[in-house]
């Protein structure tokens, strides 16, 4: 088999348009901007691997997707290029827009909450990643259920979603995946028949709830920890292959296939006037995640690094703004721990 090194990651790519409001309003009532930031990266494999990227640690990185035929993908394709993303599996669709997301911001809380443009994401299919150039020891996939083509059915594997992991399983790719948080009912249907041909599956509490349809918060919104081991030892029931790795406001948990390894750890303590913005967050988790697999860390470290991404990304409101390098997100765990 071909040899590969560093994580490619395909899926959405997109421009976030961030407007910081002062708060978020009841339909038909009004809220004010109070700040329109510049256009940034969005969607999971546009962040994750920008955030490794400003890690500078030299890993190589790939991105793989479907962008428009417009300004918006020329900005994309340059910003990879400027922090040494490969951006030869990312395809201008002709006659397509780029996909772009408003996302409004609330100043006080950090809440945030997406108005999404599908664009050229709608159109990406299992031909976009040719293996053969596909360069990265560890693929990412995501967003699940924000793929439209992907998400659909197939006859034999469940989805294309699943072919497309199945595909890059036979090549000796490792396969990562993850999914947007949306309100509705299709997890099940689209999420599981993927989970067969995933090593590792990083989602948070929500989607994990979702896609078994099993609470992990009780009526006060407290977490449930037993459940969130029950869901994370069901989805390798449902055929999860190396880890399941669900993340959420108080902390992570990592299942790990094979020793059976458990470990629950917290989420760093910061202070209020650190958050800006929750933009990236989730995404700032799996690419610190991913690193410490690639990095063959021991699981609590590479829980600690993800949880340091995750406050980083907090520190702006832009989703990889507040990614700085390794040693500097270090001194963000030592200092909140």
């Amino acid at each position: 088999m071909k040899k590969r090194g560093g994580i490619s990651a395909g899926g959405n790519w997109l421009l976030d348009v961030i407007k910081v409001v002062d708060t978020y309003p009841k339909e038909g009532n009004l809220a004010n901007i109070l700040e329109t930031k510049p256009p940034s990266n969005g969607g999971c494999p546009y962040n994750v691997l920008l955030d490794i990227a400003k890690l500078e640690t030299g890993i190589p990185l790939q991105g793989i997707g479907a962008l428009g035929d417009d300004k918006a993908a020329d900005y994309i394709l340059n910003d990879c290029k400027t922090n040494g993303i490969n951006t030869k599996l990312l395809h201008k669709k002709q006659g397509e827009v780029t996909s772009y997301t408003d996302v409004f911001n609330v100043k006080e809380t950090g809440y945030r909450t997406f108005f999404h443009g599908r664009g050229a994401n709608a159109f990406l299919d299992i031909n976009d990643f040719d293996t053969n150039k596909i360069s990265g020891r560890i693929c990412l996939l995501g967003y699940l259920l924000l793929l439209d083509t992907l998400d659909t059915e197939d006859a034999k594997f469940g989805t294309r979603a699943a072919a497309l992991l199945s595909k890059l399983s036979e090549e000796g790719i490792e396969t990562a995946i993850d999914i947007v948080s949306e309100d509705s009912e299709r997890f099940s249907k689209i999420v599981m028949p993927a989970l067969p041909y995933v090593d590792y599956l990083i989602i948070n509490e929500v989607e994990a709830s979702k896609t078994l349809n099993i609470a992990v918060r009780d009526d006060s919104g407290s977490l449930i920890e037993d459940n969130i081991a029950k869901v994370a030892e069901l989805l390798i029931q449902h055929g999860v292959r190396k880890q399941v790795i669900i993340h959420y406001p108080e902390g992570s948990f990592s299942h790990r296939v094979k020793d059976n390894e458990q470990i629950f750890e917290k989420s760093l303590v910061l202070p209020k006037d650190f958050i800006v913005g929750a933009t990236g967050a989730g995404d700032a988790f799996c690419a610190g995640t991913l690193y410490g697999i690639y990095s063959e860390w021991d699981t609590k470290k590479t829980l600690q690094f993800a949880s340091g991404m995750a406050a980083a990304s907090l520190s702006e409101a832009p989703a990889s703004l507040g990614i700085r390098p390794i040693d500097e997100i270090w001194e963000i765990i030592e200092n909140y721990s």
